[in-house]
């Protein structure tokens, strides 16, 4: 009799419940829904960046050639090329990283390797988050009051440089934090088993283990960098310099900044149009091309890792 019934609750389960093709079948529809909504949703955001990519190509790359990668801009900028800006923006990118790299590398190796997980180590991490979330507009006013006036820099390239790098320092601080814990403590272990002191550990075995990692980072802020124009505006970007800055203290023309001169305060806006839609593919074309440098030089080194 027990065994009856308990036969019985089981066949009114399994009926409740479905067959297990059935379920089988319903799982196998829900994984064909989701991944259908998934290459749907890669679709397009890849339609959305080759219609991008095809306006500015349709209206701009007429005017990209040699003369226009080579020379100053002429006529109030309605002539000639950008090089002064894009000489000035490479100055840019290098000044920022230059000083957000060693930096955010050095702040997460201390927040991960030798913090204790305490009030302040905390309130840090939360100030850094923090920053991220920041308007660049904020960034460009702390570097014209801090380094042009406090410091007594000026607008010039350092300025300018130095501000992009606080606005870069939040991406890179949170990137290396991650990497750095991303790294295995066994090896660490094995490290200290050797006999290697901490530092020796990090240097010798964490910072190359997260290394592709970090550089992640790096590669997101140069992205950033390139196209901030707020916080150069304050602090070092020239309306018009038709020569190269050879100094640190010199201002220089940025890509970001004349795109937004040839959109809003040129005489003859209409004749500028294919000027500007030039200009701003030159400028993905240095993003897009710092960015294919960086994510190769990563893959050879996760590669180098490996063997």
């Amino acid at each position: 009799m027990k065994t009856t019934r308990r036969s019985n609750g089981s066949a009114h389960a399994s009926q409740g419940a479905g067959t297990l093709p059935e379920v089988r079948a319903g799982r196998v529809v829900k994984d064909k829904l989701v991944t259908a909504l998934l290459w749907c949703t890669m679709g397009g955001i890849v339609l959305l960046l080759g219609g991008i990519l095809t306006f500015l190509s349709a209206r701009g790359a007429g005017v990209l050639s040699w003369d226009f990668f080579l020379e100053p801009p002429r006529e109030a900028m309605t002539q000639g090329g950008v090089y002064p800006a894009i000489v000035g923006t490479f100055q840019l990118i290098l000044v920022s990283m230059a000083f957000a790299f060693p930096m955010g590398v050095a702040t997460a190796v201390y927040l991960v390797e030798y913090a204790r997980d305490d009030f302040f180590t905390r309130t840090v991490r939360l100030a850094i988050r923090s920053l991220a979330g920041v308007p660049s507009v904020v960034f460009g006013l702390f570097g014209l009051s801090f380094f042009a006036v406090f410091l007594g820099f000026g607008p010039c390239l350092l300025s300018a440089g130095l501000t992009l790098g606080c606005l870069a320092l939040p991406i890179m601080v949170g990137a290396a934090e991650s990497a750095l814990r991303s790294v295995p403590q066994d090896y660490r272990d094995a490290s200290y088993a050797m006999g290697a002191t901490r530092w020796q550990t990090i240097y010798k075995v964490v910072l190359p283990a997260a290394f592709p990692s970090i550089l992640t980072g790096g590669i997101l802020s140069v992205g950033r960098v390139a196209g901030e124009t707020a916080p150069i505006i304050f602090t070092g970007a020239a309306f018009y310099a038709p020569h190269v800055a050879r100094s640190l203290f010199q201002e220089v023309m940025a890509l970001p900044y004349h795109i937004l001169v040839l959109a809003t305060a040129g005489t003859n806006i209409e004749m500028t149009r294919p000027i500007q839609y030039g200009t701003v593919l030159v400028l993905l074309i240095i993003v897009l091309g710092t960015t294919l440098i960086g994510i190769l030089w990563r893959a050879r080194l996760r590669l180098k890792n490996v063997r």
